[in-house]
């Protein structure tokens, strides 16, 4: 066999230099939304983005929803009323801030993408008459069919559109770039960003860039309980180098974060051990109100938040007498009854009521529009679904209309993992920022998967494009400043560090030790004991494993430095759950060793930092965003009163 060479010039030890205005890291929604809007000011954007910005990032592939778009024509609730329906929800352990802003501003964000070439209307005229779809606007819309909040979109149109917006606007954009680490600069005694240092990830060349201001807008944390290098295929939700390089970066860097210690049950992975998302089992986003039946055919009613069951498909998508709306995606208006249905109701409670496994999604029993919207629609636009479910069930002659859908495992909750089994996935922790969406270094904004208790596409745009605003508004009034260029020659020895081993470990084998640690010291119940067991574990990687890496060409070596991304990411993790003393209801967070369950004295934001390498607790109030209308319209009647740019 012939030997493969590697098809990329070899520039080790060259370095290029950018300067911009504002620095944009991560080219998924949120990064591209965010060098939009400053663009639009007038800025010199650069945009670095590791992968291939016309399709990176968790919506490259596409989605089907686009929530709280409170300020459409057809909506009949407020921003007000959504964004504090989510901070109510979880008990005020949530980013009230970006909510509120995604309620605001995501709507002007889907004309955005209009105006761009994105679909966002069935302009074709295909879903006519349905009862989800507003005929005058052409908008479609889920699950509220009466308070229209939440749109149907054709989410694979999206990031080709912003990809040649952003191109014809004359952003730079840096593809196949792996930002690495931030710069920073002490300005009259105060920290500040000055840039960030990345690697090409096929030549090997070293990028400086050198900003104003930056913007944070990479990946939530994966790979961190569950890795399987060899078994990603279908697996996959998100994409596989999304690992939350980001949050690294900014913890090295001395950025602040909360709800680090939060553990969030999911339907998927990246690590190989989840079923292929949304083909069947997602019944809280893509496929609801899907009808389920058992093995003998028999119907699992709906219910309504008062118990009672629902007789059509069509009361499904409506509030009862005295709900003012609902939410999906786990979040129900003012429930009075626990189960509604097969999608909330536990295995157990299925069980007592008779029902036979296996399970079915039966599409048959319901209306050909939903069911039409559901199978081709919304399964043709969500996540990585369009090939790998509807063309492939469609190509071997699988009709809806005629046949069910084995749902996989005990029915709708249940395709997931064990407790101690759990990635980073809805609402989790991450950086904590002001109202300008600033962190605690001055001039590094963060937009997106970045922030805590982040969300989907339409909190991804909202919030990208809000931050890009007020970062170029920063920008806008200060100089270039300078930053240390000591900080440049050590991240260039760390980086290039396991190009200079020739034999010792691989990245996989660091990862599956991380992802070890973590099931056993850090799983579903916690204790300082456990914890603490960990951070010795990691700690002795970093010692005995890390000085070991070994790579071989510059693939190798940029999947090494996600992992070691992945360490310091654990690290935040287990120092977060320590700084919790009780056990949090909210946080899905159990120490057997402080079991009681969110009191008082501890119902507040735990922040970490870190300081001379070591972790340093915060605390700031859950309310510290203030009344969230009154707030936001007190900083941004520039865009309220400008037409929305």
């Amino acid at each position: 066999m012939s030997e493969i060479k590697w098809p990329y010039s070899n520039e080790f030890g060259q370095e290029e230099n950018v300067e911009s205005d504002v620095l944009v890291l991560g080219g998924g929604i949120a990064g591209c939304f965010a060098a939009l809007a400053a663009v639009r000011r007038g800025e010199k954007v650069v945009l670095v983005e590791k992968g291939a910005t016309v399709r990176s990032g968790s919506a490259g592939t596409g989605f089907d929803h686009w929530e709280s778009a409170c300020t459409n024509p057809c909506s009949k609730v407020t921003s007000k009323e959504i964004a504090e329906a989510y901070v109510d929800e979880q008990d005020h352990l949530s980013n009230g801030i970006a909510h509120y802003i995604t309620c605001e501003e995501g709507w002007d964000r889907l004309l955005d993408l209009e105006e761009m070439g994105g679909k966002i209307r069935d302009t074709e005229d295909e879903f006519k008459g349905a009862e989800f779809r507003d005929d005058e606007t052409k908008l479609m819309f889920a699950y509220d069919y009466e308070n229209r909040f939440t749109l149907r979109v054709w989410g694979r149109t999206f990031k080709p559109a912003l990809y040649k917006e952003l191109k014809r606007l004359g952003v730079k954009i840096y593809d196949y770039t792996e930002a690495t680490a931030l710069l920073t600069s002490e300005v009259d005694g105060k920290k500040r960003g000055a840039g960030a240092i990345g690697m090409d990830t096929h030549t090997g060349k070293i990028k400086i860039f050198h900003s104003k201001s930056t913007i944070m807008t990479m990946s939530r944390p994966a790979r961190i309980w569950l890795f399987n290098a060899d078994l990603p295929g279908l697996c996959e939700f998100r994409p596989f180098n999304s690992i939350g390089s980001g949050h690294a970066m900014g913890y090295r860097a001395g950025m602040e974060f909360t709800m680090m210690e939060k553990s969030v049950r999911a339907e998927f992975s990246a690590a190989g051990a989840s079923f292929p998302p949304y083909s069947a089992g997602n019944n809280h986003n893509t496929w609801y109100a899907c009808t389920m039946v058992d093995s003998r055919g028999v119907e699992i009613p709906y219910l309504d938040r008062d118990g009672k069951v629902l007789k059509t498909v069509s009361e499904r998508y409506y509030p009862v007498k005295g709900q003012k709306f609902f939410l999906k995606g786990g979040v129900i208006d003012n429930p009075k009854y626990e189960y509604r249905g097969p999608e909330t109701m536990p295995f157990d409670e299925l069980m007592k009521r008779g029902y036979k496994l296996p399970f079915y999604a039966d599409m048959s029993r319901m209306p050909e529009m939903e069911r039409k919207v559901i199978w081709g629609m919304m399964i043709g636009n969500e996540g990585k679904t369009k090939v790998p479910v509807l063309d492939y069930y469609d190509d071997r002659g699988f009709d809806p209309a005629k046949k069910a859908m084995q749902v996989y495992g005990t029915g709708w909750t249940s395709a997931s993992f064990s407790d101690d089994e759990r990635q980073l996935f809805g609402a989790p922790g991450g950086i904590i920022t002001d109202w300008d969406l600033k962190t605690n270094i001055d001039g590094i904004y963060a937009a997106g998967d970045q922030l805590y208790g982040s969300d989907c596409a339409g909190f991804a745009a909202s919030t990208g494009y809000y931050a890009g605003r007020k970062a170029a508004a920063y920008a806008c009034g200060v100089e270039l400043a300078d930053y240390d260029r000591e900080q440049v020659d050590r991240e260039i020895e760390r980086l290039y560090a396991p190009m200079y081993v020739e034999e010792g470990y691989s990245w996989k084998e660091l990862n599956w030790a991380i992802a070890k640690c973590m099931k056993n010291y850090c799983g579903a119940i916690k204790n300082e004991a456990l914890l603490l067991q960990g951070l010795d574990l990691l700690n002795s990687y970093k010692k005995d494993i890390v000085p070991k890496l070994s790579c071989h060409n510059t693939h190798e070596l940029v999947r090494t430095h996600e992992v070691l991304d992945i360490l310091q990411v654990a690290e935040i993790i287990l120092e977060a759950c320590r700084m919790r003393k009780s056990s949090s209801e909210t946080l899905c967070f159990t120490r057997s060793d402080y079991p009681e369950m969110d009191p008082p004295e501890d119902h507040h934001f735990i922040t970490i930092h870190q300081e001379n390498g070591k972790a340093v607790r915060g605390d700031v109030d859950l309310d510290y965003f203030g009344d969230l209308k009154t707030e936001y319209e007190k900083r941004n009647q520039d865009y309220i009163n400008g037409g929305k740019r």
